[in-house]
């Protein structure tokens, strides 16, 4: 996602209200997310096939090329609602039965190569080259896959199928014997119900693994001392992947600072001197490649501010600025649960959010078709638009008297996109909680993913 948020408001008392709304919407979401589960048996082994793609191009055209086909041993995503997505994504991976064309499995993903698409960059290049990884359970029988990009306007803009036999002897076996060491940090109570949660590290040494395992403790007890993961604490299963670097720390290419590490990662993406990323998705996995993961968190050993969050790619995080717990938790909430930024810029705007198109975050909206996505939060009465408190991002602010409604700015954008609440851990470093419009759209999504 574009650069994370740098804003520093005091943060304040935790606002009452959110409780109330939490448990509310809890109940009202165990009915709506209930749908028969298709027989997992039936169509898959209990093992992974990984799609390894190439997706390049520019603004004017795009392409999505097949680089290799990976099996790997157990399958970690879901086991329902396996034709289903919780959320839209920029681009799908669709699955068919070969012989009747039934879809069989679908999810959802954002990538890098799309966010640079939207960059002046792509509009004047011939073209860039972006790796990208997804995770399909394996098929029994021969299948057809096809891989979708979207567009800014929710329409799809590139899109390939490949026929899978599973029997191809070309399918790479890994992860069965050279597994990275691991450790699990958390035990979900019921782990094939559960969603698998991988720590990964990148610049640590062999010799700084145990400040790695340190800050993945803390990683994982800032997540789940938000709700709704404090609450759902026992649906996650939890490792932290020892990935050894060569070199410690990260690179900084505007320090003209290269280090040899595990993932490659480096700040300066798209020119911005605090997006800290990885273009190494292949390398990713094949070190992760064997262990029980699905949702992925790189912690970056580095005390530079910076990270960044993909839907269902991964979450990045520096570990040794004093940011670090808010931010990862924050980038979660892109790479887990497809959350939007709610904060704008005022000197470079970003054009991710036509006003006349409804935005597949669940947290923002242009109120084009808000229909479905936070009106039961909102108070009878409340005006929407809705005007902001008079004490937003002041000190001592009294958030017990703030109410849900659809607040500007948000989405890069001064104007035309609104966020649910007057601030959020998804507007603000500072702010101490998902705001109750977050706390829904996370509950729904666990729930869809744990059946539960």
């Amino acid at each position: 996602m574009p650069p994370i948020n740098t804003r520093h408001p005091t943060p304040n008392t935790q606002h009452p209200l959110l409780g109330r709304v939490f448990l509310f919407s809890l109940l009202l979401l165990t009915a709506s997310l209930t749908s028969p589960a298709q027989d997992f048996n039936r169509y898959f082994e209990d093992a992974t096939l990984r799609l390894d793609y190439t997706f390049a191009g520019n603004a004017q055209r795009q392409t999505i090329a097949l680089d290799e086909l990976c099996r790997m041993p157990r399958w970690y995503g879901k086991h329902s609602h396996l034709a289903e997505v919780p959320v839209e994504g920029n681009g799908q991976v669709i699955v068919r039965d070969h012989h009747t064309q039934e879809v069989i499995y679908r999810n959802s993903f954002s990538t890098l190569f799309q966010e640079w698409l939207s960059y002046d960059e792509a509009k004047t290049s011939g073209g860039k080259a972006f790796e990208n990884v997804f995770l399909i359970p394996y098929p029994k029988d021969t299948a057809d896959v096809t891989v979708e990009l979207r567009n800014s306007r929710r329409e799809v803009m590139a899109a390939m199928t490949h026929t899978v036999s599973p029997h191809d002897i070309l399918i790479r076996h890994t992860g069965e014997r050279a597994v990275t060491p691991y450790e699990t940090l958390q035990q979900a109570a019921d782990t094939a119900r559960c969603i698998h949660i991988a720590y990964i590290a990148e610049g640590y040494t062999e010799a700084e693994m145990p400040t790695f395992l340190a800050d993945c403790r803390t990683a994982m007890e800032a997540l789940f001392a938000h709700e709704p993961f404090r609450s759902l604490r026992q649906r996650f299963n939890v490792i932290a992947v020892k990935a050894p670097s060569a070199e410690s720390g990260t690179s900084e290419p505007g320090q003209g600072i290269w280090k040899n590490t595990a993932l490659g990662s480096h700040f300066d993406t798209f020119y911005s001197d605090r997006y800290l990323t990885t273009l190494h998705l292949r390398r990713l996995h094949d070190w992760l490649a064997g262990t029980p993961y699905e949702h992925i968190i790189v912690l970056v050993n580095t005390e530079k501010y910076g990270g960044g969050g993909i839907l269902n790619s991964y979450n990045l995080s520096m570990t040794h600025h004093p940011a670090f717990k808010p931010v990862v938790v924050h980038e979660f909430g892109h790479s887990f649960a497809g959350l939007g930024d709610e904060y704008a810029y005022d000197q470079e705007p970003i054009d991710m959010y036509p006003t006349d198109v409804e935005p597949w975050e669940p947290n923002l909206t242009t109120l084009t078709h808000f229909h479905g996505k936070w009106e039961n939060l909102i108070s009878k009465g409340t005006p929407l638009p809705t005007p902001q408190p008079a004490d937003l991002d002041r000190p001592h602010a009294r958030r017990d008297r703030w109410k849900v409604g659809a607040y500007e700015p948000a989405g890069y954008t001064q104007h035309g996109v609104y966020r649910g609440f007057p601030d959020c851990r998804m507007r603000t470093n500072t702010h101490p909680e998902f705001c109750p419009v977050c706390r829904q759209a996370i509950t729904r999504l666990i729930q869809f993913y744990t059946g539960q």
